[in-house]
C-alpha cells in the first residue's frame, strides 16, 4: 500500500461514533493496525471486525477515572512503542452561564482536558520510542467563546492550551503534535444544535466527517520535515 502511515499503530479514542468512527476506518484503509476507544462496546467490536488488520477494541467511559487508569493499565502492556495517539473522544452540554450545572462542567473537564491528559502522559514513552504524533481534535470553541458554551469552551481552551505545551516539549525528541479545530460537523450533535436554535437542519451544508478525516489524515503524512501545529477546518458555506 503507498502510504506513508502502513504498517503503524494507532490509538483512537471516541471511536465508536462521529469522527472518531470515520478517521479509524480511514486509518485502518492506509495499512494502520488501529486500537479501538470508546464507551459502546458494540460499535467498537462491530468497527473492529469491519476495519480488520488486527484492529482491536477496548471499551472504556474517559469520564471515569477508575476506567482511564484501567486503560492506561490496558494500552502502556500492549504497546512498547506507539506512532498515533488521536483524541476524539469528548462531551457538550450547552447551557446559559447562570443556569449551567457544576456536574455538567466537571464531566466535560473529565472527559474533554483530563483523560486525553493523562493518556498522552501514560503512552508518551512509546510516542518518543516510536518518534509518533499526537492529534487533539479539538473545536472552533477551543479558539472562540460564544454565548451558552462557557463550561465547553473552557475545557476546549485548556486542551489547546495542553497540546501548545506538549509540543514545545516533545518536538525535540521527534514527536509531532496537532490540533485540529473543526467547525460545524455533520451529525446527531449538530441535528440536535440545530433543533435548539429553531433552525433547519440540512447537513449538505456542514462539514462532513470524512472531510476532517482527510485533512488530519493529510497532515499525519507530511514528510518529518514538516508539522502541522494547528488546523481550522469550518464548512465552505456559512451555516
Amino acid at each position: 500500500m503507498d502510504s506513508t502511515l502502513n504498517g503503524q499503530t494507532a490509538i483512537v479514542t471516541g471511536a465508536s461514533s462521529g469522527i472518531g468512527r470515520t478517521l479509524a476506518r480511514a486509518l485502518g484503509r492506509h495499512g494502520v493496525r488501529v486500537c479501538l476507544v470508546g464507551r459502546n462496546r458494540e460499535a467498537l467490536d462491530y468497527l473492529a471486525t469491519d476495519i480488520g488488520g488486527g484492529a482491536c477494541a477496548l471499551p472504556a467511559d474517559l469520564s471515569h477515572a477508575e476506567d482511564v487508569e484501567r486503560l492506561v493499565a490496558d494500552l502502556t502492556a500492549r504497546f512498547a512503542d506507539l506512532h498515533l495517539l488521536v483524541h476524539c473522544a469528548g462531551m457538550y452540554e450547552t447551557a446559559r452561564f447562570a443556569a449551567a450545572r457544576i456536574e455538567d462542567f466537571d464531566a466535560m473537564y473529565a472527559v474533554n482536558v483530563r483523560a486525553p491528559f493523562r493518556l498522552t502522559q501514560a503512552l508518551l514513552p512509546a510516542l518518543i520510542q516510536a518518534q509518533g504524533q499526537v492529534v487533539f481534535v479539538n473545536s472552533t470553541a477551543g479558539l472562540r467563546a460564544a454565548a451558552g458554551v462557557a463550561q465547553y469552551a473552557a475545557t476546549k481552551h485548556a486542551l489547546k492550551a495542553l497540546a501548545h505545551s506538549l509540543r514545545e516539549e516533545v518536538n525535540a525528541q521527534g514527536v509531532r503534535v496537532i490540533s485540529v479545530y473543526p467547525g460545524r460537523t455533520a451529525g446527531p450533535l449538530q441535528e440536535r444544535l440545530f433543533r435548539i436554535e429553531g433552525r433547519a437542519y440540512d447537513a449538505s451544508r456542514l462539514l462532513q466527517q470524512d472531510d476532517v478525516a482527510q485533512a488530519i489524515l493529510a497532515a499525519l503524512s507530511l514528510p518529518r520535515t514538516a508539522e502541522v501545529t494547528d488546523l481550522t477546518i469550518r464548512p465552505f458555506q456559512k451555516v
